[in-house]
């Protein structure tokens, strides 16, 4: 099976976690040298990697915090828990605290018993590792059974390597398709990732802008969207990257099935009760650092959207075993 770097964005040498930096794709592929918890939140914050990438991240940090205690000495509930703390307060809308709140409770029952907690978060962070991979790549399989030959597939964001990966599939199965992909901004995740994924694995890619989505329908151009979620409700909402609510109102209007990635989870009622981050106005004012709009100007950037489950034809989850 073809498989995107986007699908495992990370790895260890040695003590160091190494994890693909995002923001260089498709300029070069390189990775970046995370050796404590401070450089995990940072990759985090700054987007240096995005949704399914810091989701491991978060799992490894822990690794990362055992890793600078001794061998000689405990590892004690009070790591773990500053771990998690530093953690859950990095992206307000991503779920963390549903991760990091089970291997704090993994640390809490071998501290209760007078154990070092080094060995039982270890176990429980490989496992929950292990058993992701196998999901994500059955999702994978899943969406390239829901991908019909001659399907032309709209996508917003970028899917963390599962869509490249499921057209490679579905292309091996002699199915023809072509994706056409929003750019979207203002980190241009569908122009820099998701078209450069698309094409190493030899799928057709047409880039198309943001606000040209409603045309691309109107021109029956598309037939399919499938999209990522970053978050669900357990009424089956989902916040996905800004930008995915209109694209899911446009396709149910025209009559075109949206599929959308998920991970179900009770945490939450329903959309509206997900937090929504606000990202710096900078990150729509600049780009690369530099100044594109006049000084003065504000500017509004909510990191996600929520799509109704109504609007949601097909989910194909991953149950993470959490």
């Amino acid at each position: 099976m073809y498989e995107s770097p986007l699908f495992w964005p990370s790895h260890w040498e040695d003590k160091t976690l190494m994890v693909l930096d995002e923001t260089l794709i498709p300029s070069k592929l390189k990775y970046i040298p995370v050796r404590k918890v401070s450089d995990a939140v940072d990759v985090i914050k700054t987007m240096k990697t995005r949704a399914f990438g810091q989701f491991l991240v978060v799992l490894n940090a822990f690794i990362l915090e055992m890793n600078h205690v001794s061998a000689k000495s405990k590892v004690t509930l009070k790591h773990i828990e500053t771990v998690a703390q530093l953690l859950n307060a990095s992206r307000p809308t991503f779920p963390f605290a549903e991760v990091t709140g089970i291997i704090v409770g993994v640390a809490q029952k071998a501290s209760a018993s007078g154990a070092d907690v080094r060995g039982p978060v270890t176990k429980t962070v490989d496992g929950f590792l292990q058993g992701i991979r196998q999901r994500r790549l059955e999702r994978v399989r899943q969406l390239a059974l829901s991908i019909q030959g001659g399907d032309n597939i709209l996508t917003h964001c970028n899917v963390s390597g599962e869509l490249a990966m499921a057209c490679a599939m579905a292309k091996a199965q002699g199915k023809k398709i072509k994706v056409f992909a929003t750019e979207t901004r203002p980190y241009l995740q569908g122009a820099k990732l998701t078209v450069w994924e698309l094409q190493e694995a030899g799928i057709p890619v047409t880039l198309v802008a943001d606000n040209a989505v409603g045309s691309l329908m109107a021109e029956k151009l598309v037939n399919k969207v499938v999209i990522g979620s970053d978050r669900s409700a357990a009424n089956g909402d989902i916040a996905n990257k800004v930008g995915s609510y209109q694209i899911a109102v446009l396709a149910h209007e025209f009559d075109i099935p949206l599929i959308a990635l998920t991970q179900p989870s009770n945490k939450v009622p329903a959309g509206k009760d997900m937090p929504i981050e606000q990202r710096s106005p900078l990150e729509v004012l600049l780009y690369e650092r530099k100044r594109l709009f006049p000084s003065g100007v504000e500017a509004y950037y909510p990191g996600f959207d929520v799509v109704p489950h109504q609007l949601i034809k097909k989910a194909i989850t991953i149950h993470a075993g959490l």
